[in-house]
């Protein structure tokens, strides 16, 4: 069974940090790609960041380009969202997502975590 558990999310003021992870578990890890995505009330999931799991290639929105970096621990089946200079807009759900292949439409990941909850306060 496919498995995606993300953890690290929390309060934190504007300007702070944080550290997301998403632990996968139940297929292999190394055939597939991980994105992030959020989602803020009321709003639609939007594309954060995508790691390709074949050369490492990464990919931002341009909202989060500079100030996030998505990187993986094979080992640890585990992929990351380090989270530097967070403003207020950057709040909502974080979820990661499985696919073949990186893309920023949500439609071709075909397995979600239950997300975690990034609040950013002013």
């Amino acid at each position: 069974e496919v498995q995606l558990v993300e953890s690290g999310g929390g309060l934190v003021q504007a300007g702070g940090s944080l550290r997301l992870s998403c632990a996968a578990s139940g297929f292999t890890f190394d055939d597939h790609d991980i994105g992030w995505f959020r989602q803020a009330p009321g709003k639609e999931r939007d594309w954060v960041s995508c790691i390709s799991s074949s050369d490492g290639s990464t990919y931002y929105a341009d909202s989060v380009k500079g100030r996030f970096t998505i990187s993986s621990d094979n080992a640890k089946n585990t992929v990351y969202l380090q989270m530097n200079r967070l403003k207020p807009e950057d709040t909502a759900v974080y979820y990661c997502a499985l696919a073949g292949y990186c893309s920023s439409d949500s439609l071709i990941f075909g397995s979600w975590g239950q997300g975690t909850q990034v609040t950013v306060s002013s």
